[in-house]
């Protein structure tokens, strides 16, 4: 989906998966940085994670450095943090060619009881450097970023415990 904001160009893509753990339990997962950085395993040009390095205890305007497989450090923020809930992050600090495409990411976890398990979504919305390079981001992001969260998701499923 693409949306226009006062003059941005944004791409919003989601993905969701139901796991059957406690809502605690997988929240608990999906911001453990050092188990997090094994299953976000990448995909084609979306590289994996190396390592997530927090600057300080995890709270809502903590940052953290990123580190992909190809070396790119990038910065996350966190802009919420309601365990077992919800978990937000600013992703900036992007490097060429990722920089050329997107000014800026905004993700969002949300964790819901169901069915005596969890139902997360995922969420980000990038917001592009301009509205020309959308032919090139949208199926970059589509495919190969949605892919990344999708493997990411049935990566952490086995990984929970």
């Amino acid at each position: 989906m693409a949306a226009t904001e006062t003059g941005r160009m944004w791409i919003e893509l989601q993905v969701a998966s139901s796991f059957a753990a406690a809502t605690e339990a997988v929240f608990a997962l999906a911001v453990d940085a050092e188990r997090f950085p094994s299953l976000f395993r990448g995909f084609g040009p979306i590289p994996a994670l190396r390592r997530i390095s927090l600057h300080g205890p995890l709270a809502v305007g903590v940052r953290r450095d990123v580190e992909g497989e190809d070396g790119v450090v990038m910065l996350e923020t966190v802009t919420a943090l309601e365990p077992g809930r919800r978990h937000g992050y600013t992703l900036s600090r992007l490097r060429p060619p990722l920089s050329w495409l997107v000014r800026v990411g905004h993700a969002d976890w949300t964790f819901a009881p169901r069915d005596g398990g969890t139902e997360v979504t995922w969420r980000y919305r990038f917001e592009l450097t301009s509205p020309l390079v959308w032919p090139i981001a949208a199926p970059l992001l589509h495919v190969f970023m949605r892919g990344a969260m999708q493997r990411c998701l049935q990566a952490m499923a086995p990984a929970r415990g």
